[in-house]
């Protein structure tokens, strides 16, 4: 089969299954099989597949075709400059996570040598980001998933990036500080909502790192007593979340308690300064 029959079918078989994006999905897995970009793909259209690929895509195809989300099929996906490992033991990095990283950056810049503490670090891919783009940033991630904590220590060795990880329950209060900068990306979603969510997200995420009540309250609670004086907390929030979770901040003693934008001009990132 050629490259080119071999995404028309793929992409049929994903669209009739319910994927998002059945034909961008089909050409990255046959761009995958034969080691090309989608670029170079498009480019070399009337390759054909020999016996091995033809089987190899015919697996990854059926994986996608059960929903199992694609970063998971492909076992890595890209987060801001590094490309990480990632399986069903933590979370797919997503494009809104990128935004928390860009406001964590810009609240330690001024800093030489800030202690940034990622609260529920998963696959690394906040940690490791802060650590590639802040070289001086000394990052430590913590997570209650061991298995998490696995992935995010391959991808450091993967990066070649120095941070460190701790196994650790946020709901027992955060490692002593004082931190320059706690980042988080909790558990957000309700138990009620997820029966709404994509199948790819209900059901192969995990759901200890996506579905909870309270970690938010908890991240913001410990981090009043870990980070310095002028210190920042920065969080992911739900959609339609920023409002209280603003309102927390602010309760706690946190000042100029803001908001910002997703790329879905949807609030999602709300950060704080630790003011005494």
């Amino acid at each position: 089969m050629k490259a080119r029959r071999a995404v028309d079918e793929a992409s049929e078989r994903l669209a009739s299954a319910g994927c998002d994006s059945p034909r961008v999905d089909a050409e990255i897995l046959v761009s995958h099989v034969l080691g090309l970009s989608r670029s170079k793909l498009a480019l070399e259209s009337a390759r054909k597949l020999s016996r091995s690929e033809d089987k190899a895509l015919e697996r990854l195809v059926a994986r996608r075709e059960a929903r199992e989300p694609l970063a998971y099929v492909l076992g890595e996906w890209g987060f801001r400059r590094l490309t990480l490992a990632v399986d069903r033991r933590v979370l797919v990095p997503r494009p809104e996570t990128e935004i928390v990283v860009e406001r964590c950056l810009a609240r330690i810049a001024g800093l030489a040598e800030p202690r940034v503490l990622d609260v529920g670090t998963g696959s690394g891919a906040i940690a490791l980001a802060i650590s590639d783009e802040h070289p001086g940033a000394r990052v430590t991630g913590i997570d209650a998933s061991s298995g998490a904590l696995e992935v995010a220590g391959a991808n450091a060795l993967r990066t070649g990036l120095a941070i460190e990880l701790r196994e650790w329950d946020l709901y027992t209060g955060l490692p002593e500080g004082p931190w320059d900068l706690v980042v988080s990306n909790p558990p957000y979603v309700q138990p009620e909502d997820v029966a709404s969510l994509q199948p790819e997200v209900r059901d192969w995420e995990p759901r200890v790192a996506l579905v909870g009540r309270g970690a938010t309250e908890a991240v913001a609670r410990g981090a009043v007593d870990v980070l310095r004086k002028g210190g920042a907390l920065v969080l992911e929030v739900a959609w339609g979340d920023a409002a209280r979770v603003t309102a927390l901040l602010g309760g706690l003693g946190y000042a100029d308690a803001t908001t910002t934008l997703d790329l879905a001009a949807r609030d999602r990132v709300v950060e704080g300064t630790r003011v005494s």
